[in-house]
């Protein structure tokens, strides 16, 4: 397959139709953006048949960065929509072994993260009030997220108390100290 047999592919099974696939080819910049709205209707879809072969499609491209970037935004895009961690798990479990594509162990490692933050975050929305030693295993952005975006006063009280970063813990303080004013 080539480059542009792969974006034509792609293009075509998402519907897209606006965008040039020649100009695609050519510059990364509107290969990337037309992979992250191919990652974002194919999360969309209620079907997950198909996303093994658009990922490894995706992860074909000689631009490492390009893919990576495109393959996380469907696994947020997919994490964002999941019912649960046991769904977003075996979801997972059938992509990341198309991640071996990818030459840098770093990008290989960075997706990885990401699937364990996600499934991290969905434990946590399933009831699960995580240690301070689970919460110490997952990313800055993702103990982030969960400062900005969580209601659950124990998850704000474990990332104030143990939050890797002082903002982290400044913000779950915060946030936490408001929601018990709002509460009173």
């Amino acid at each position: 397959m080539t480059l542009r047999s792969d974006m034509s592919e792609l293009l075509a099974g998402a519907a897209i139709l606006d965008v040039d696939v020649d100009d695609a080819v050519a510059d990364e910049h509107v290969r990337s953006s037309a992979y992250r709205r191919v990652a974002l209707v194919t999360a969309s879809s209620r079907s997950r048949d198909g996303d093994r072969a658009i990922v490894a499609t995706i992860l074909r491209d000689p631009d490492e960065i390009v893919s990576k970037t495109a393959v996380v935004a469907l696994v947020d895009s997919i994490a964002m929509k999941a019912t649960g961690p046991a769904e977003f798990r075996q979801w997972s479990a059938e992509l990341l072994p198309e991640t071996d594509r990818l030459r840098s162990e770093g990008y290989r490692a960075f997706i990885r993260r990401r699937v364990h933050d996600w499934l991290f975050h969905l434990s946590i929305e399933d009831g699960h009030v995580p240690t301070p030693a689970e919460l110490a295993e997952v990313t800055d952005w993702m103990q982030r997220l969960l400062a900005h975006e969580s209601t659950s006063p124990e998850i704000l009280a474990l990332l104030a108390g143990s939050g890797r970063r002082k903002k982290i813990r400044n913000v779950a303080k915060d946030r936490g100290r408001n929601r018990r004013l709002r509460t009173r």
